[in-house]
C-alpha cells in the first residue's frame, strides 16, 4: 500500500512537470484547474463551429466594428527588419508586405502612417472586416490592396489574390508576411496548409514571415471555465470564435511541416493591468520570424 502511494505521488509529480515552460511555471491551483478540465465539446458541436467559422467572425465584426482592437504600434520595435529592409532599399525596388488575417487594419495603419515604402496587401476570412477596413479614412487605394481569402484552402492566398479587383497577379511574392494573432483561430489540423500557403507567397531570397500569437499558459487560457475545451490547448469563446495556445515545440513542428525555416522563436512575457478589477495579469505570447526553407545546392 505504501509502495502504491509512493508510485501515485511520483506520477503526479511527473504530470505536474508538463504544466510549465520557460516563460511561466503554473501554481498548484492553476495545475489543478487544468487537470480538472477534461471533458471535450461534442463532435457535433465541433463540426458546427468549424462550419460556422466565417459567420462567427462576421458577427464579431458586426458587433464590434473597428472598436475592439487597438492599433499595433509595437510592430517596428519587435520586428526591426521592417525598418532595416526599408532603409536598405533602392528607390527603384518596390517592397511588398502582406498581412494575413488583417481584421480592420490595426497592424497596417501605423505602418502606413510611418511612411515606410511598402505596397500593403491584406486579406481576411471575414468579408465584413474587409469592408470596414476599406471604409476607414486612412485607407489609401493607391498603397493598400485588400481581398477576402480562406488561407486553409489549397492555394488560398494566391488564387484569391489574383481574383481581387486591385490585384491581378497570383504570382506576387512578398518581402514580409505578417501573421499576428491569426493562426490560433484556425483548427490545428488546418494549420500546416495555412502556413504552406504563406510559404508559397514569400520571396525566395529575402521574404520573412513575422508571427505573434497566444502562448501556452497565457492568462486567457487559464480563465476558461469547464465546457469550452475543444482539444488540448484549444478552446472556444462564448461568441463561437476559437483560440489555440502555442508552445515552441508545436510551432517548430508546424514550421517544419510547412516548408518554413525558423529564424527566431521565443516566448514574450507581458503584463496587462485591468483597472476595473484591480488585477495585473501575466500574458504569454509566442513570437517568431521565419523564412522559406533554402533549397539545397547539392546535386546527387
Amino acid at each position: 500500500m505504501e509502495q502504491s502511494s509512493e508510485s501515485s505521488s511520483m506520477k503526479k509529480m511527473e504530470d505536474d512537470k508538463k504544466f510549465g515552460q520557460s516563460a511561466r511555471q503554473l501554481t498548484k491551483e492553476e495545475i489543478d484547474k487544468l487537470n480538472s478540465d477534461t471533458e471535450l465539446i461534442s463532435d457535433f458541436r465541433q463540426r458546427k463551429l468549424e462550419q460556422e467559422c466565417k459567420k462567427n467572425w462576421d458577427l464579431f465584426y458586426k458587433r464590434n466594428e473597428d472598436r475592439f482592437f487597438r492599433d499595433r504600434n509595437w510592430t517596428t520595435r519587435e520586428f526591426h527588419e521592417l525598418l532595416e529592409l526599408s532603409a536598405e532599399t533602392n528607390d527603384d525596388r518596390q517592397l511588398r508586405l502582406l498581412e494575413v488575417g488583417c481584421g480592420v487594419g490595426n497592424f497596417i495603419w501605423p505602418l502606413l502612417e510611418s511612411g515606410l515604402p511598402f505596397q500593403f496587401y491584406a486579406c481576411d476570412f471575414s468579408p465584413r472586416a474587409i469592408d470596414l477596413l476599406r471604409k476607414n479614412e486612412r485607407y489609401d487605394p493607391k498603397r493598400c490592396h485588400v481581398f477576402q481569402a480562406d488561407i486553409t484552402e489549397p492555394n488560398g492566398i494566391g488564387r484569391n489574390l489574383s481574383s481581387s479587383s486591385s490585384c491581378d497577379n497570383e504570382n506576387l511574392k512578398f518581402d514580409f508576411v505578417a501573421l499576428i494573432f491569426v493562426l490560433s483561430s484556425i483548427h490545428p489540423c488546418k494549420m500546416p496548409l495555412a502556413l504552406k500557403n504563406i510559404s508559397d507567397v514569400l520571396d525566395d531570397d529575402r521574404g520573412i514571415l513575422i508571427f505573434r500569437d497566444y502562448g501556452l499558459y497565457d492568462h486567457s487560457m487559464l480563465r476558461y471555465s469547464n465546457g469550452h475545451k475543444l482539444d488540448e490547448n484549444f478552446y472556444v469563446r462564448q461568441d463561437g470564435t476559437r483560440t489555440y495556445y502555442f508552445s515552441i515545440d508545436v510551432m517548430n513542428k508546424l514550421a517544419q511541416e510547412s516548408d518554413l525555416e525558423v529564424i527566431q522563436l521565443n516566448y514574450i512575457q507581458r503584463e496587462t493591468i485591468n483597472i476595473k478589477e484591480n488585477l495585473c495579469v501575466p500574458r504569454i505570447f509566442l513570437q517568431g520570424k521565419f523564412r522559406k526553407k533554402r533549397k539545397s545546392s547539392y546535386t546527387h
